[in-house]
């Protein structure tokens, strides 16, 4: 039996996930200095996950680049 194309996993994990693991919600704590070895690990209070926004191309320079070679001709 095949797996349908939307369920395969093409790059890994091309998004941002919204949800950390409890070790990676402690490595951010850490850094923080909200939480210390020996703390409890129940109860963690919230950690912030940065969104990574991907930079679209600028069609500005392509114009730019278009225009310099008229004045030049």
């Amino acid at each position: 039996m095949t797996i349908d194309k939307s369920l395969k996993i093409h790059s890994g994990t091309s998004r941002s996930r919204n949800v950390l693991t409890r070790a990676e919600r402690l490595a951010k704590l850490k850094e923080a200095e909200r939480w210390e070895e020996g703390d409890s690990v129940l109860g963690l209070p919230k950690v912030l996950v940065p969104k990574v926004a991907l930079k679209k191309k600028k069609k500005a320079k392509k114009a730019d680049e278009g225009e310099g070679e008229q004045q030049g001709k």
